[in-house]
């Protein structure tokens, strides 16, 4: 074997140890995950399905139980988010980071939501700065 053959060999030993230790902390970070939501109670679980129980709400436990779902998910920054609701239409109001960010926040209110209309009044603040 050559010098260059063992270069390759140690790159590749090291490009796969990196990959499979990602892997692993992936796998525990889900795992984590499930276990944090399968402990929450059923109105602020962010899995909870989304026609349980959204039709007979107030406006106001339709606001906790969306405003509830965004705090939990784990991966949403909420504290610029409020969180709104008028004869059961949900609004999303204040700013996010990112595209990402402002479809993950629709994605989580709706299923919160149920068959109620979510509203997005968000705006994108680049580096969160106005």
């Amino acid at each position: 074997m050559n010098l260059s053959s063992k270069k390759r060999i140690l790159v590749l030993s090291a490009y796969l140890g990196s990959a499979v230790s990602g892997l692993a902390c992936f796998a525990a970070s889900a795992d984590a995950q499930t276990l944090a939501a399968s402990s929450a109670s059923p109105s602020q679980s962010v899995t909870a399905p989304a026609t349980q129980g959204t039709d007979s709400m107030t406006d106001e436990e339709l606001r906790q139980r969306v405003q509830a779902a965004l705090h939990s998910a784990p991966y949403f920054y909420d504290q610029h988010v409020n969180v709104s609701v008028e004869n059961g239409v949900v609004a999303l109001r204040g700013f996010v980071f990112s595209d990402w960010d402002l479809r993950d926040a629709m994605r989580i209110a709706s299923r919160a939501a149920g068959k109620r209309r979510v509203v997005d009044d968000l705006s994108i603040e680049v580096g969160g700065r106005h």
